[in-house]
């Protein structure tokens, strides 16, 4: 199977949910694909925020066009950038942001794969058939066979690339704000450290952002 752009969604909420989320990154890697890691490859909310609010943004007005950011980016990487998505759906119930972005790539038509070794969102043994339903009723429940079931779901899967100028119009702007972003990031070097982030962030969706007009016309690259 050929090396896919793999983005992995899941719970990140505390230092043993991003160790999981790492640990199914690697496995991901170690079988040759490359992977978007949203808490690694994009930025984590709390720590920015604090950075801005150091530079003198009020928390409200930091943290709204802070997820501004993070919805833009993540909706880039999983619609244009990443071919196919490896879903963790542990946790207590499965985390409200993988389930949205599970749900895009399940419009999509992305090879989409669940990893779950947790039984407490169990309804009488059974996962909610509308999230279970996004991955054929199949879940993985060892990390390791993450990879496995991925070629399985790529060999019935046909992928195609996305027409950025056919998406519905809020989804075809987040896509070209993300696109942005990620481009100044990586032209900044900016991935993990957090004052070149806080700058991309300020500059391309603060309030008082004179660039954010031209991000309509935004080139979209998947590099």
């Amino acid at each position: 199977m050929d090396s896919l752009c793999v983005y992995c969604a899941g719970p990140l909420f505390n230092q043993s949910e991003r160790d999981e989320m790492t640990s199914i990154s690697e496995a991901l890697m170690q079988d040759g694909h490359t992977v978007y890691l949203p808490h690694r490859d994009g930025m984590e909310f709390r720590l920015v925020r604090e950075l801005l609010v150091e530079r003198g943004w009020g928390a409200e007005i930091a943290g709204q066009f802070l997820h501004e950011a993070i919805f833009a980016l993540d909706v880039y990487q999983l619609v244009v950038r990443c071919d196919a998505m490896a879903w963790n759906m542990n946790g207590r119930v499965p985390d409200e942001g993988a389930v949205s972005e599970a749900a895009m790539a399940w419009t999509l038509g992305k090879p989409l794969v669940a990893f779950q070794d947790d039984v407490r969102s169990m309804i009488a043994g059974r996962m909610n058939p509308l999230l279970a339903g996004l991955v054929d009723f199949t879940t993985v429940h060892r990390i390791k066979d993450i990879p496995a079931a991925l070629v399985v779901e790529r060999q019935r899967t046909t992928i195609r690339p996305v027409e950025v100028d056919r998406l519905p119009v809020k989804i075809k702007t987040a896509v070209e704000r993300g696109a942005a972003l990620w481009k100044a990031l990586g032209a900044e070097r900016a991935f993990g450290e957090n004052n070149l982030i806080a700058d991309c962030v300020t500059t391309l969706f603060a309030p008082t952002s004179t660039h954010k007009p031209r991000l309509m016309g935004a080139r979209i690259s998947e590099s």
